[in-house]
């Protein structure tokens, strides 16, 4: 005789805990005081190598977690458990992941290349690995003779092919001007139409989030923090996206003030 179904395992609802803000729908600012512990260690002045690595890949396994907690399509599965030689209710009844579906996590070389490789193995051993690609992106800001930055240049790259119907991570851990994933988008639009194209950040600033909500606005964006350091005293006491054109987090040189730094210079020990 075939078991019962129990109602409680049909569905497995994700809510994702997030902070007030007034950017768009597509903007997840998580409220998750785990992750904002390790970053503050990871942006603090004293860590270096080895344990600023150690720290981006704890950052990445827990924040691709929540990106496919509630991006990610499931299905109802029936594993038999060790119980089932001796009892026909033996069978556990649960929520996954659905195996076939599509994902590919893009590295942009270079910050983005080991918080990449973190979203590639967790989505390996989450799905079926046929249907889980990472590609490589070489891109780098461009500047001006003053230090400003002008766009992102893709001097590089190896695309494995369509993204049709796929689900495209984009993890990088700074979103300061937002030129880079402008310019990764722009690059993927000949491959196909993804199912979702979704960036994990680390911290972005409201520069960021205006030129890529304006030019991507398919992108679904997941950020551990949001960095407005040099707004306005009166700005900072306001929800974050209230006023947002007197909003700033950006220095004369396109970094994130109070931000962390170059993290690709620190992760790599190649300050060029």
């Amino acid at each position: 005789m075939k078991p019962h179904r129990d109602s409680a395992h049909q569905k497995l609802p994700y809510t994702l805990s997030e902070q007030d803000h007034r950017y768009g729908p597509r903007v997840h600012l998580l409220s998750d005081p785990f992750l904002t512990t390790q970053l503050a260690r990871l942006c603090s002045a004293v860590t270096t190598q080895p344990l600023i690595n150690e720290l981006v890949s704890q950052i990445y396994t827990s924040l691709v977690r929540t990106v496919i907690n509630r991006e990610f399509p499931q299905e109802t599965c029936t594993t038999r458990s060790r119980m089932s030689t001796e009892h026909p209710e033996g069978e556990f009844e649960h929520q996954a992941l659905a195996p076939e579906t599509r994902a590919i996590s893009v590295n942009l070389a270079r910050a983005g290349t080991l918080p990449s490789m973190i979203c590639y193995q967790t989505l390996n051993y989450l799905l079926d690995p046929a249907q889980v690609r990472q590609d490589h992106i070489s891109i780098a800001r461009q500047t001006d003779s003053s230090h400003h930055v002008t766009g992102s240049l893709v001097s590089g790259h190896k695309i494995g092919g369509p993204v049709d119907g796929a689900y495209v991570l984009i993890p990088d851990p700074m979103g300061a001007t937002g030129a880079t994933v402008v310019e990764t988008l722009e690059l993927y639009r000949k491959y196909g139409s993804a199912k979702r194209w979704i960036a994990l950040h680390c911290i972005v600033t409201p520069e960021y989030l205006k030129k890529v909500t304006r030019a991507c606005p398919e992108l679904e964006i997941y950020a551990i923090r949001l960095d407005r350091g040099l707004s306005e005293p009166a700005i900072l006491e306001t929800i974050p996206g209230t006023h947002w054109d007197r909003e700033k987090g950006l220095n004369e040189n396109q970094y994130i003030v109070p931000g962390g730094g170059g993290f690709g210079e620190i992760m790599n020990n190649a300050y060029v």
